[in-house]
This record gives structure tokens, C-alpha cells and sequence, in this order.
């Protein structure tokens, strides 16, 4: 891809589209690892072999347990980790920063508002070389362009990874991790036999692509994608290999796994659905749908990467009922995040 300009702004939905093309899906598997299968970057799903994500999440469940006990380890001591975030966030940034914290490491967060590289047309390679020359181990990225983050990579030294806190609509692989390590703590770690629908604005999600891809690695066969025509196009079946359909009630029925979608006004634009009311009739998460899944499904989960809106997505009593795992997300996030940096910047 082009170089990238720090100062560029998002893509059009339709240059984002297909987000990147196949042989680079297929060149990250070994540019994100190093010999003897270890991680080096994570930039996304794609081409993850099932052994290293369950090795990731294996490392997860000691740091939660860690974390449960308050007895962390600080295995990052003295490495210096840098969020660079070209686009607006709460949770990843939040997670990475207190997850990196917590493991002991020192945090720089550079944002749009503190980047003089942007008003001064700094190409994206270079302002990762040059954090990376100030002693950075590991970068965090997050863009509103699909394949900024291999090309942080491929910009960067061979001692400083770089993780992808989401690119565009092409890929958020630490929220895929943490939804599925949500879902495996539930259900176990084979997803063979388990219905899962992801539901909303599929077109310009990162996490859809990441969710359907990582379940889909981890052996689940029956994945379903629900959204308006618009926002769920028939072309996505073959980009994440599940079914599309365009009917809620038919979409989760029998569902194990409900994936609830933000609308991604900001790569969209405005004129995304009529209304939110008829978004929330047709495809909102609400307590009578609950109950008719429930019905069948008594032990359905409700999932939602967030930030959630309520009366558009979901309704109140949905997100903070016992269907809910919303909140164990972000818990879980952080154990994956930590085992996600552990990975890429410890020796063993």
C-alpha cells in the first residue's frame, strides 16, 4: 500500500470495502511470527494458527488468576510500551495502558491532539521509526485506515513490536481475542457445534471481521452475519465464510453467541439507516427477542465490544441482564492484553 500520511484522513466506505486484499491476509501469518512460532507483531486473525491463539489465551488465564489474587508479576519492568492512537477510544487505549502498567512497564500515549508529526505531513513509517528509536518495545496502533498496521510493521525495527488496536474497518485482533476467550470461558475451547450470529453494521466493523475469523479458527461452523442489506451485503459471505441474512429473528435463532455491533457512524457517515427506532425495531437486541432465544437457548450469551447504545443496539434490561457478558469482556480484555504484550515482549 501507499505510504501512509499521519495527516491522511479515513478512507471512504467504499475504498474500505474489502479490506486488504488476500495475499497480504495471507503474508501476515509469517511476518507476524518469529522462528519457533512465536509472535513478534499481532496486526490481525488472519493466518493465527488455533495452537497460538490457545497459547495466547493460556497465558491469559494466568494473568487473570494473577490479577484475581492481586499478585502480578511485572514482567515488563523497564520496557517502554507508546499507544499511538490516530482515532478517538476509551477501552483499548484504557486497557492496553493500565494492562501494560500493571505488568510494570512505562507508558507514553500519543494521540492526535499531541502529534506534531501530523500537521507536518510525518508519514506513518516514520513516525514509527522514530518511536521506536526513542526505545519503544512495543507500539500499539490504532487507525482509521485498513492496513496501517502492517505497514507500521513492516516500517518497524526488529525491536519493537507492533500490536494493532484496530485499522480501519480490516481488523481488531486483541478485541477478537477477547471476545472469544469471553466465549471460551463459557462454552470450553472447541466452538465446533456452537451458533453464533453477529449482528449490526457487519460492512464497517473491524471486530465482526476479527470475531468471525477467529471463531471460525477455533472450529466453529454454524456463524451467522445479520444486518441491513446496506450494512450486511450478500458479498460478506465469502470475505468471512458465514451466512448472511437480513432478518433478526431468523438471524439468532438457536443462537449459543450474540455479537451486538456499534454502528460505525464515523466510517460511514450519518445516512447509515432511516432512524435509530427502526434500527432498534428491526435489529436491536431487545427483551422479547431475548426471551424467544432464551426459550431455546437457555444459556444464550449477549455480547457487545462496545461502547454500547442503548435504545439503538440493545435494550437497558438486555445489557445488564444475567444473559449479559458484556462487562466480562472488558475484564477479560485485560488478561488477553496482557498476555498479548507477555507474548510479543518477554523472552519465555
Amino acid at each position: 500500500m501507499k505510504t501512509t500520511k499521519v495527516k491522511a484522513k479515513t478512507k471512504t466506505v467504499a475504498a474500505q470495502r474489502s479490506s486488504l486484499p488476500s495475499s497480504s491476509q495471507q503474508s501476515q501469518q509469517s511476518s507476524q511470527q518469529m522462528r519457533g512460532g512465536r509472535l513478534r507483531h499481532l496486526i490481525g486473525i488472519c493466518g493465527l494458527p488455533r495452537a497460538q491463539i490457545l497459547r495466547l489465551f493460556a497465558r491469559a488465564d494466568v494473568f487473570a488468576r494473577a490479577r484475581a489474587q492481586n499478585k502480578l508479576p511485572r514482567p515488563l519492568a523497564g520496557k517502554l510500551i507508546v499507544n499511538i492512537f490516530f482515532e478517538s477510544s476509551t477501552r483499548t487505549r484504557t486497557a492496553f495502558e493500565a494492562s501494560a502498567r500493571q505488568l510494570g512497564a512505562d507508558v507514553l500515549n500519543l494521540d492526535r491532539i499531541t502529534m506534531a508529526g501530523e500537521t507536518k505531513n510525518e508519514s506513518l513509517a516514520d513516525t514509527v521509526r522514530t518511536v521506536a528509536a526513542m526505545g519503544a518495545a512495543g507500539i500499539v496502533l490504532r487507525h482509521g485506515e485498513a492496513g496501517a498496521a502492517e505497514e507500521a510493521m513492516r516500517a518497524a525495527p526488529k525491536t519493537t513490536a507492533i500490536i494493532n488496536g484496530g485499522d480501519g474497518n480490516n481488523a481488531h485482533p486483541t478485541q477478537g481475542l477477547s471476545d472469544a476467550y469471553t466465549v471460551r470461558e463459557r462454552y470450553g475451547e472447541s466452538f465446533s457445534g456452537l451458533a453464533i450470529a453477529i449482528v449490526g453494521d457487519i460492512l464497517n466493523s473491524r471486530v465482526a471481521r476479527s470475531d468471525a475469523r477467529i471463531f471460525r479458527a477455533l472450529g466453529a461452523e454454524d456463524i451467522r452475519l445479520v444486518g441491513p442489506p446496506k450494512l450486511c451485503p450478500q458479498t460478506m459471505e465469502k470475505e468471512l465464510r458465514a451466512k448472511v441474512t437480513h432478518d433478526m429473528d431468523e438471524g439468532i435463532s438457536g443462537a449459543d453467541v450474540v455479537v451486538l455491533l456499534r454502528m460505525q457512524r464515523e466510517r460511514a457517515g450519518k445516512a447509515l439507516f432511516p432512524s435509530a427506532a427502526k434500527y432498534f425495531r428491526e435489529y436491536g437486541m431487545t427483551m422479547r427477542r431475548l426471551q424467544t432465544l432464551t426459550a431455546k437457548k437457555r444459556d444464550a450469551m449477549i455480547m457487545h465490544p462496545g461502547p454500547i447504545n442503548r435504545g439503538a443496539e440493545i435494550e437497558s434490561a438486555v445489557a445488564d441482564g444475567k444473559h449479559s457478558y458484556i462487562l466480562r469482556q472488558i475484564t477479560n480484555g485485560m488478561a488477553v492484553r496482557m498476555a498479548t504484550l507477555a507474548e510479543l515482549l518477554c523472552e519465555k
